[in-house]
């Protein structure tokens, strides 16, 4: 891809992703408390997951592999801190899950489809299209790249402990729900995605690069919406035991 092939990718993922975040306010995503048969033929939730994040992995896995520059110490770091996320979420996060919960094959189909252009996204800006004297060993010592990766893992850490507090919130073959309390559920209903959130903006942060702000404003136009839905279910089902409580940004929405 040349880059004013990529410039015009970048501002057609950003443009679809405003058309996403307007859209989602209105149209559920039947997955998850949302499950909707209406999005196609349903499948395990386990496989679901790892079907839908292993592409990424692998795609950026390939991208890295084929590229000069794979052992250059900063695009090595970039492609470890993201290979290590979508490890955890493509290997680790699925078998953790509990329960007999199902995804739409709709569902699945569309995560795919945005997980390998992301990856395409990623992996050429950092391994193909950076200028080559943008990421030496000093970019490592920049207040960006330490801001950002303090960010990045501050927000892995809390997404992480937060699907814990999820899995947790059912004891074996109870089917009720209930709404989660501890961590940064303290402050907003889906602290899952607060810490999902502050973690791609983290990696932009760190690669300050115009790649990984179209991901960070994907990943918050795809979450927002969906955290405003959960939080007016949560309101429905417990009422004033939601307090004070946000939706996904502390104190402020």
């Amino acid at each position: 891809m040349n880059p004013e092939t990529f410039r015009w990718f970048l501002i057609i993922m950003a443009g679809i992703a405003l058309v996403v975040f307007i859209a989602l306010y209105y149209v559920k995503a039947g997955y998850g408390i949302f499950f909707d048969k209406k999005w196609g033929i349903a499948i395990n939730n386990k496989i679901g997951w790892l079907m839908m994040e292993a592409p990424v992995f692998l795609v950026m896995l390939g991208f890295w592999y084929f590229s000069d520059r794979r052992l250059e110490c900063v695009p090595l770091v970039f492609f470890l801190f993201f290979e290590i996320h979508y490890f955890q979420r493509s290997f680790i996060y699925p078998f953790l899950l509990k329960g007999r919960s199902k995804m739409p094959l709709g569902i699945m189909s569309m995560g795919i489809f945005f997980n390998l252009l992301n990856g395409t996204m990623q992996g050429e800006w950092i391994f193909y299209l950076s200028p080559a004297d943008r990421y030496t060993l000093d970019w490592l010592t920049t207040p960006q790249f330490i801001i950002g990766s303090l960010l990045f893992f501050a927000g892995m850490i809390v997404n992480i402990h937060s699907d814990y507090i999820i899995r947790h919130l059912r004891k074996p073959g109870d089917t009720g729900h209930y709404l989660p309390q501890g961590g940064f559920f303290r402050y907003v209903t889906s602290a899952n995605y607060f810490g999902e959130i502050v973690e791609w903006c983290g990696f932009a942060l760190l690669t300050w690069s115009w790649a990984g702000a179209v991901f960070a404003w994907w990943t918050a136009a795809n979450l927002i919406p969906r955290a405003d839905r959960i939080y007016h279910r949560y309101r429905e089902m417990f009422g004033e035991q939601v307090g004070k409580r946000k939706r996904i940004i502390p104190f402020i929405y």
